[in-house]
């Protein structure tokens, strides 16, 4: 028997806010981290402040060269995790940030649940839409 599913309402956020987030130990999902993210809509996988992962028994399973915004280049650790925010859930890259560095959820974390991310003409924000 085919169900209909209805269409989700669209989600709206704008750079600049932040959304709840919650980082999940993929093998021990009991293990979670939640804070409050900023929208990164020029970052490509989420950052994770070290200790944060490091508290839900997350450890580095590769390092990856980043290109910075500023044009130099990083290389920083990284793993798998459960990422769940806006009542959706996905398993995504999550970088081992700095102890200091601010939560962002990626862009690859919001494509994967169906937000798109979409400049704002004339302003500087990158509302998020979800057809």
């Amino acid at each position: 028997m085919l169900k209909l599913l209805r269409p989700k309402p669209r989600a709206k956020v704008m750079a600049g806010t932040f959304v709840t987030v919650a980082i999940r130990n993929p093998v021990q999902p009991e293990l979670v981290w939640e804070g409050e993210f900023l929208v990164g809509a020029g970052v490509m996988n989420s950052v994770v402040p070290r200790q944060h992962l490091e508290s839900i028994g997350l450890a580095p399973k590769s390092r990856r060269n980043y290109s910075m915004a500023d044009g130099s280049e990083i290389v920083t650790d990284v793993a798998g995790a459960k990422i769940e925010f806006l009542d959706e859930v996905t398993w995504g890259t999550v970088i081992f940030g700095a102890e200091d560095a601010t939560p962002l959820l990626g862009v690859t974390a919001m494509q994967s649940v169906g937000i798109e991310v979409y400049p704002r003409k004339g302003g500087t924000g990158f509302p998020l839409s979800r057809e």
